[in-house]
């Protein structure tokens, strides 16, 4: 099968066109003909080499965690799908290749389709979806009247984060740029705040929660504007002990991410807030939540761009500048 395939770690490395043996599942395991992938931030940073610390993988290696397609073989103890169904997933850690013709994908991440969205439409879903659940719901818990914050929020989190946190009847804020102001207004923000033209943290106050996905300048910013008990959840770092913990880090790992994170916890605690670094997992239980608020209405998808999959280097350039609004795809056919 073709697939675009990793040689070496590096800085805007490009990816290689060629051939793989086909997926053999395991007894758990889909094999899914992939129609559709969607491009991730996270996959440019395993690609620079940023995430091997932590993801360790050893090139040569297929990048790609969201996709969408039909299963074509299912593992002997797969009850859930059969060939033929049309599924989506973000496959988990140590399984992604999603940037192939076909992919094995655990059962338990996987979930149908939802009947209203196009192949492209739904493989720009997993990642963002779960990390925006992981974070309102699971982690955070919004309530109806509470306030959050999410920054970028014309990017791929950002679009989906904001019409989730709607629906559960927050109030919400967001930072972007004037000329995406009214997309996400569309989208279901309250306040806009343009970051080339106004501090954020002079503009909001008494928040419940901020949901980072920038640096480290603005994490720090963001512990101004929550009330204290608030909570300062960020997914572009610095991960935190307990996540270290959890992922069954060596001790000396353990360390260096103590060490890494110890100045904003430290000013965290003393603002009274709770600061955790969230790195999203699968969960086809979740994805299956989020199918239903896809196809009452409740959230839409935001595909900026649509590339061929022959195309995807110049994909990855795109979402390299920053400047998608929403998602990136690749599509197979």
């Amino acid at each position: 099968m073709k697939a675009f395939i990793l040689d070496r770690y590096g800085k805007n490395q490009t990816l290689r066109l060629g051939d793989l043996p086909e997926p053999t599942p395991s007894p758990d395991d889909v094999v899914v003909e992939v129609e559709a992938a969607g491009l991730n931030i996270l996959d440019s940073k395993i690609r620079d080499g940023a995430f091997k610390p932590i993801l360790p993988y050893k090139p040569p290696l297929v990048l790609g965690h969201d996709l969408a397609g039909t299963v074509v073989k299912v593992g002997a103890k797969v009850r859930r799908f059969k060939s033929g169904d049309a599924v989506y997933a973000r496959a988990r850690d140590g399984q992604i290749g999603a940037f192939a013709e076909r992919i094995s994908v655990k059962e338990a991440d996987l979930a149908l389709k939802p009947a209203n969205l196009s192949m492209s439409e739904a493989a720009s879903i997993p990642l963002v979806g779960l990390t925006a659940w992981q974070v309102l719901v699971e982690r955070a818990q919004i309530r109806p009247g509470q306030k959050v914050l999410i920054h970028a929020g014309s990017g791929g989190v950002g679009t989906f984060a904001i019409q989730l946190a709607k629906h559960l009847g927050a109030t919400v804020a967001t930072t972007a740029s004037a000329a995406n102001a009214a997309m996400v207004k569309q989208l279901g923000a309250d306040i806009v705040i343009d970051y080339r033209s106004q501090n954020f943290e002079e503009e909001l106050s008494g928040y419940d929660l901020v949901l980072n996905s920038l640096d480290a300048r603005t994490l720090e910013k963001s512990l101004k504007i929550l009330k204290p008990g608030g909570k300062l959840i960020s997914i572009s770092g610095p991960p935190d002990p307990t996540f270290a913990r959890a992922q069954g880090m060596n001790a000396v790992l353990q360390l260096v991410l103590r060490l890494m994170s110890a100045g904003i916890r430290r000013k965290a605690k003393r603002a009274g807030v709770d600061y955790s670094f969230l790195f999203m997992r699968a969960d086809g239980g979740q994805l299956e939540r989020i199918t239903k608020l896809i196809e009452d209405g409740t959230i839409r998808p935001v595909v900026d761009r649509s590339f061929p999959f022959e195309t995807l280097n110049e994909a990855f350039a795109y979402i390299d500048t920053g400047r998608a609004k929403g998602k990136v795809v690749v599509t197979m056919k």
